[in-house]
């Protein structure tokens, strides 16, 4: 997302490029091309004219360094305006109640089922809660063993009751039922619903009354543009909701929602869905976010993600057996495993600073590795522990039993030797580093 507003944004700043000094004609020529980029991006016309109104006063108030060229300090003016107008910081989720209790609400079709199972999932392995999926959504046919099936992924329980029609009762009950059986979190999936269908707004008014949530979510599908918008602040002034998520962040759509939405309804973002895996969870940084806006990338978030999947144990053992040239093909799979669950290839790329920009037409498939793993899947078990008695014949039955041919099995190996040689050379090195230097192979994504 955003790839478009990104875009325009740095065609507005090229109006400063060369300038000596911040004039009055020069800031407004800029930022009325700002204003375009944003309402091209479906951002809501008074937030896109409120937030350059606030640029330029800010920006013909402040004296240009020598050191610091106009073009930048308006870069950086934006970036801020951008952080504060996606609400500044980052807020976290209420788990005080014991247990507590969150409410999901939005529209048909926003995503409210599947994200409550990705939140289930972060607040399992992340925060180490206990959590408890509820099926409330007593319309949709087959919404209760969808949500059953999202648990089951997850490895979290669903309370479901098929045969009752009565949400208030079945969310009661499963929070009785959460509290003898230890679960300190109780997610509450509930039937997507219109704004203008009182009947639904009704009920699920009558179902936040009565279990007193500790958060409630609303749930936006980020691809519906400025309609996300009005529809939270309709759902807002219902239900007063705590935060909101915005889904299908990784789909093409302008990003309006996600810069309006926060001035509009007065309430944080706080997650946003990334993609169809359950992890494709991501908290809510409104300055990582302006970064990102504005082709900085993304760092931090990389190396986060990058942390969560490093086992500091497992890296110890590979330690070992690199120094005594052990390395073989069933740590080198169980690598680019590790690299595939940080997320999509290309987000994660697009999170580097100046990368983003630099592939941005380039398609990169999810499935770069698919033949790597082939290949080494194709291999008997003595053969991936011991690659040096990969001869010919062997390796023409592998090329046969993995789909591709000799000379990618031959590209393979050789890439291989050079990996290890590399780890080889930076033993002392902690395996983030290595791990970084398998992302960079040269040739890996021709599979």
């Amino acid at each position: 997302m955003f790839e478009n507003l990104s875009d325009r944004l740095e065609r507005s700043f090229k109006i400063l490029k060369g300038e000596g000094k911040i004039t009055e004609i020069n800031v407004a020529e800029t930022l009325k091309d700002v204003r375009r980029a944003l309402l091209d991006a479906d951002v809501n016309y008074k937030v896109a004219k409120t937030f350059t109104d606030n640029v330029k006063q800010k920006a013909m108030g402040m004296n240009v360094l020598t050191a610091v060229k106009p073009g930048q300090l308006m870069v950086k003016l934006v970036h801020d305006e951008l952080a504060e107008l996606m609400g500044g910081d980052s807020v976290d989720v209420n788990l005080d109640g014991r247990p507590a209790i969150i409410l999901m609400s939005g529209l048909q079709g926003s995503g409210k089922t599947t994200f409550s199972g990705k939140l289930a999932n972060m607040l399992k392995t992340k925060r180490h809660k206990n959590p408890m999926l509820v099926a409330c959504d007593v319309y949709r046919p087959a919404a209760i063993e969808q949500l059953k099936v999202v648990g089951g992924q997850v490895g979290v329980p669903v309370y479901s009751e098929p045969e009752n029609k009565n949400v208030v009762e079945i969310a009661q009950n499963a929070i009785r039922e959460a509290k003898a059986k230890g679960n300190d979190v109780v997610i509450v999936d509930t039937a997507g619903r219109l704004a203008v269908d009182e009947e639904m707004m009704n009920e699920i008014e009558t179902l936040k009354n009565a279990i007193n949530p500790n958060e409630t979510l609303f749930v936006v599908d980020s691809m519906t543009g400025q309609d996300a918008v009005n529809t939270a602040k309709e759902f807002n002034d219902r239900l007063d909701f705590d935060g909101v998520v915005l889904t299908k962040l990784d789909g093409d759509t302008r990003g309006g929602a996600a810069l309006s939405i926060r001035t509009v309804v007065t309430k944080p973002i706080k997650f946003v869905g990334t993609g169809e895996k359950m992890e494709a969870i991501d908290v809510f940084h409104p300055s990582r976010m302006a970064d990102r806006i504005l082709g900085m990338g993304d760092i931090v978030s990389l190396v986060e993600r990058a942390q969560e999947q490093f086992d500091e144990e497992e890296a110890k053992r590979l330690q070992k057996k690199i120094q005594k040239n052990k390395f073989d093909f069933n740590d080198f799979l169980g690598q680019i495993q590790q690299i595939k669950k940080m997320g999509n290839i290309k987000d994660l790329a697009s999170m580097i600073p100046g990368v983003g920009k630099a592939i941005k037409d380039v398609d990169i498939d999810d499935n770069a590795f698919k033949g790597i793993e082939a290949i080494i899947l194709s291999m008997t078990p003595k053969e991936r522990t011991n690659p040096e008695i990969l001869n010919t014949s062997r390796k023409m039955r592998i090329a046969k039993g993995s789909g591709t041919n000799i000379q990618e099995v031959n590209r393979l190996i050789k890439q291989f030797d050079q990996t290890r040689k590399m780890m080889k050379m930076v033993t002392g090195a902690n395996m983030s580093k290595m791990m970084g230097a398998m992302k960079g192979m040269k040739g890996m994504p021709r599979f």
